[in-house]
């Protein structure tokens, strides 16, 4: 069986563009955090509350009544998103309203729908 098209058909290392490419590879630390943070998007509820979030403040009732979840289903999601600092919370009395923690979230969001949309035009 013959190589596939896209299979490198050589056997020369570019020595400079692999020491290039190298150098500007993260610490295995860093690309961990990195992919800890698109775990706590991997999950579908996740992203819908972060759709969510991304134009409007919530508490968990409201967020609740809009997904047709439990709140404690909610809760147990927005404390995922929280602990990887991809929301906030602020108590006001008795209510506890949340928001995306910075404009990268929304950023990422916005971007990753981008791509998506463009891909299904494909």
């Amino acid at each position: 069986m013959g190589k596939s098209a896209l299979e490198c058909d050589c056997d020369i290392i570019h020595i400079d563009i692999v020491n290039k490419a190298k150098d500007s590879l993260l610490s295995d630390d860093r690309l961990l955090d990195i992919a800890d943070f698109y775990k706590a998007l991997s999950d579908s509820t996740r992203i819908k509350i972060i759709n969510l979030l991304k134009d409007n403040d919530l508490c968990v009732c409201d967020i609740s009544s809009i997904l047709n979840l439990t709140k404690s289903t909610v809760s147990h999601q927005l404390k995922n998103l929280r602990e990887k600092n991809l929301i906030k919370n602020k108590k006001i009395g008795k209510e506890v309203w949340y928001s995306l923690a910075d404009n990268h979230v929304k950023e990422v969001f916005e971007i990753s729908l981008e791509h998506i949309m463009e891909e299904n035009n494909d």
